[in-house]
């Protein structure tokens, strides 16, 4: 009996509740599906590609070690999954669930195919602690606010993760090849701009899990204080293992629960799980969170969206793994440009900037404080801003990456009022007191080379707020 593993952003063995029911079968096979061609699916970054590479060689390891194929298709998951399911004559497709719109309307569509074709299809909960259309307020709508909502989610009885399965006896038998990695072009050649990457980050199962024991033996205890020290070691780092699914949210929850009790830096770090699924229940109930104010009165507030924005990469940029101080120059860049190549004149703003293009990560601190300035200082479409993270970023994912920049620029659920504009300046002397974090991804801030700021701080920020008196 041939049972399908349909994987997406869970790519790990260990709870992994539709591996684990096809393993049970005896015959499983792991099928991974690259779609960028589905209606509404989003393409991924180039970031996130260079990510998915390595995660699924890393896969295909661990998977190898339990006796399990794995398959690599591409194209429209609708029409790739009930071809492959056919080919291999399998009697089950697994997979676990997934929450935006267009990926469940693809979900959907396998699922009813199955039902005609007297194929078996079932669905897990694996990759958030709630489903999203299990928590609703008093008045049976959706949460638009964290507390209330972290409040009832944390209150659930969240199950144990789930072992990985026993290795397999013998896969199954016919099981065709696939397609070679390779032959998908992930990676950035000529030139490979993410050599910064591969020094920061080993995606992977194995990575995931080291890093979070690691977090929990140390830093977790002060994570109170010490996630908003870019200069530190004080954060997780898991968020990019948790989008892809090298980890678990249950087993990270499960995990904290054994160190709860010294101090309040775990059960802070535990409401960082609870606003990953704030963001998740958002997408859940508004599936274009990427393109749509969930604040309709912001829908006329006069941001500008500079012709060719977005992803495109400035030319400054181009082959290039990290800005280098030499050419530390904002001669002729526009300031959205100058904005992501770390040329804004703002030494916080800008260490954050060439932070995320040399290893595509930011600290949230300073994510934050990059995406007050460009939505308010800067006066450009928050949604310009987060097309840059989705191509930038190593886990950038559909939920977290647009709720957060809603929630900056003021328009989302629970957002900051929009007069809450981060001084960068301010912030640099509350969380980079010393000038740590500055010195190492800004060392050209004291030369004659670094640019002048772009804006003044006080007068963009009373323009920003006299553009708010405007849509009120």
């Amino acid at each position: 009996m041939v049972s399908i593993a349909w994987l997406r952003d869970d790519l790990r063995t260990a709870d992994n509740p539709a591996l684990l029911a096809a393993a049970h079968d005896g015959g499983a096979v792991a099928l991974y599906v690259l779609d960028e061609e589905s209606p509404g699916i989003r393409p991924l970054g180039a970031a996130a590609k260079w990510w998915l590479h390595h995660a699924l060689q890393a896969l295909r390891h661990d998977l190898e070690a339990l006796g399990i194929p794995l398959v690599l298709l591409r194209g429209p998951a609708g029409d790739v999954v009930p071809a492959f399911t056919q080919k291999v004559d399998a009697e089950r497709v697994l997979w676990n669930r997934r929450y935006g719109g267009p990926e469940r309307e693809v979900d959907t569509a396998v699922k009813e195919w199955a039902a005609g074709a007297e194929v078996q299809a079932e669905s897990f909960q694996a990759s958030l602690l709630h489903e999203p259309w299990t928590v609703r307020t008093g008045s049976g709508g959706p949460y638009r606010v964290f507390t209330p909502f972290w409040r009832t989610v944390s209150a659930m009885d969240f199950r144990a993760p789930f072992p990985a399965p026993d290795k397999s006896a013998a896969p199954p038998d016919g099981i065709p090849a696939g397609e070679d990695l390779q032959d998908w072009d992930l990676l950035p050649l000529n030139p490979d701009w993410a050599t910064g990457l591969a020094e920061a980050w080993d995606p992977g199962e194995e990575a995931g899990l080291s890093a979070l024991s690691d977090f929990l033996a140390g830093p977790v205890q002060d994570y109170d204080d010490g996630r908003d020290r870019p200069a530190k070691p004080g954060t997780s780092r898991l968020s990019p293992y948790l989008r892809w699914g090298h980890v678990s949210p249950f087993q990270v929850w499960h995990a904290l629960s054994r160190v709860r009790g010294n101090g309040p830096g775990p059960d802070v770090f535990g409401t960082e799980i609870g606003w990953r699924e704030f963001c998740w229940h958002q997408l859940f109930h508004n599936p274009d969170l990427a393109t749509k104010n969930l604040r309709p009165a912001f829908d006329g507030f006069p941001w500008e969206h500079p012709e060719g924005s977005g992803p495109r990469t400035p030319a400054i940029l181009r082959g290039k793994a990290a800005q280098a101080p030499s050419e530390s120059r904002s001669d002729g860049l526009d300031p959205l440009d100058a904005w992501k190549a770390g040329l804004t004149g703002i030494p916080l703003v800008d260490a954050g900037q060439r932070q995320l293009w040399s290893i595509g990560w930011m600290h949230n601190r300073v994510r934050m404080v990059a995406a007050s300035f460009l939505i308010k200082n800067l006066g450009i479409h928050w949604r310009v801003g987060e097309e840059w993270f989705w191509e930038t970023l190593v886990d950038a994912d559909p939920a977290s990456n647009p709720a957060n920049w809603q929630w900056v620029a003021g328009s989302g659920a629970d957002a900051a009022p929009f007069f809450r504009i981060f001084n960068p300046q301010t912030q640099a002397k509350r969380f980079d007191p010393q000038g740590e974090y500055v010195a190492h991804w800004v060392p050209d801030a004291l030369t004659p080379a670094y640019p002048e700021p772009l804006v003044d701080l006080l007068e963009s920020r009373r323009h920003a707020l006299d553009a708010y008196e405007s849509i009120r």
